[in-house]
């Protein structure tokens, strides 16, 4: 280290995956203070990001499961791993939210934890009780979202309950709903108050439930949840934005759909951290449309349109995953159990094969990284003992 300048070193070091600077770290002091200091870990998510390296996939099912990106370009099948993580308890475990490496997990609403499987580091999430607004009412769906507060620094989950009449009577949207706020920083939830009356419209029964539309979509500093047609209320399609910066919500300006495009489904998504919606037209083609400066309508550029091939019977839904790392394709998870790589300049598909993994899923990209977590020195032995518990049962 001496004899090299420490700026060479760090290039070097931004080079490498998470689990090889977690054992250069064990090198040397001043290795460590390196890889452990703020600047590093921003410097090293920001390469991972911009090279499209340290990537990988949680596959979303019943247990969670992690694919490589760089063995999603292969022709031979890409192994898919159980993913040990600390809220382990034999399945159902939800991943609500990804970003910058960590995880928002989810078992039910008192068992939350953030998550980084790249250095194993968790922290439990305090209970906060939801509160029905009055006696006559329960909790019913319950909306989440997870995101970076770039102004503080600050990480957040973001949680949002819809309440119905206890003899079912009351629809959600007679009810207000509670919307808390939880800092990583502070440790603390806290609950927005003063909420638009449009968002009791957010919930719409099995809408969100399919393909996990009620965990929100993270984009330039704001999660997006999309506001299903009621025409029976006269409600149309819209994506809602809570900013996380200033804890407040919006209605995003959306693209100029066709005028036969007005009643079909609209989804919310995210590339390369810009909002994309996805508008499908009957079933049989999504257009895909990326917002290339946040909040202004005019900026809205539609990508391409995907449509129905030989080997689907329908197109039901679609989400853009990650563009390939020549920028030539794209991965994209179709209908809740398939991924493909598209190519918009030829129109192919080519289906990714994967072994190992759920056969049906909700795909979410992840970079590995160092954010730090912190929640006493257990973190690992803990895990340890899960991954043998289930390296057992899958003996």
């Amino acid at each position: 280290m001496s004899k090299i300048p420490d700026d060479i070193v760090s290039d070097v070091l931004l080079l490498l995956p998470v689990k090889a600077l977690l054992r250069f770290r064990c090198l040397s002091k001043p290795l460590c203070s390196l890889i452990d200091s703020p600047d590093f870990i921003d410097h090293h998510l920001s390469h991972s990001l911009k090279t499209r390296s340290n990537l990988f996939l949680i596959l979303r099912d019943w247990n969670l499961y992690t694919l490589d990106f760089d063995s999603l370009s292969s022709v031979s099948p890409a192994a898919a791993d159980v993913l040990i993580h600390p809220l382990q308890k034999g399945g159902g475990t939800e991943a609500v939210g990804s970003c910058n490496g960590l995880l928002a997990l989810r078992n039910s609403e008192r068992d939350l934890a953030l998550y980084n499987p790249a250095t194993r580091k968790y922290k439990r999430v305090p209970v906060s009780e939801i509160e029905p607004p009055d006696r006559n009412s329960k909790t019913g769906y319950v909306f989440y979202g997870f995101g970076f507060d770039s102004v503080s620094e600050d990480y957040r989950l973001i949680r949002m309950a819809t309440f119905v009449g206890e003899d079912d009577r009351c629809e959600s949207f007679d009810y207000e709903y509670q919307v808390q706020v939880y800092s990583l920083k502070n440790d603390s939830w806290k609950r927005i108050k003063g909420l638009p009356y449009y968002l009791r419209f957010l919930y719409k029964p099995f809408f969100q439930v399919l393909h996990r539309r009620g965990y929100g979509v993270f984009a330039c500093n704001a999660l997006h949840w999309v506001m299903p047609h009621w025409p029976e209320l006269g409600v149309n399609n819209s994506i809602i934005a809570f900013d996380i910066v200033n804890e407040t919500f919006q209605q995003v300006p959306q693209p100029n759909w066709s005028d036969n495009q007005l009643n079909f489904q609209v989804d919310a998504g995210v590339l390369e951290g810009r909002l994309c919606a996805m508008c499908n037209c009957g079933h049989e083609c999504i257009d895909l449309w990326v917002m290339e400066e946040y909040g202004v309508k005019e900026s809205w550029i539609k990508l391409f349109s995907f449509r129905l091939s030989k080997s689907m019977s329908n197109l039901m839904f679609l989400r853009p995953l990650c563009y390939s790392k020549d920028r030539e394709k794209m991965l994209l998870e179709v209908n809740d159990h398939k991924l493909v790589w598209y190519d918009w300049n030829k129109t192919s598909v080519r289906t990714v094969k994967v072994k190992g993994g759920p056969r049906s899923f909700g795909a979410a990209m992840c970079v590995g990284s160092l954010v730090p977590l912190d929640d006493g020195g257990e973190n690992e032995q803990k895990l340890k003992k899960e991954k043998r518990k289930t390296n057992t049962k899958m003996r």
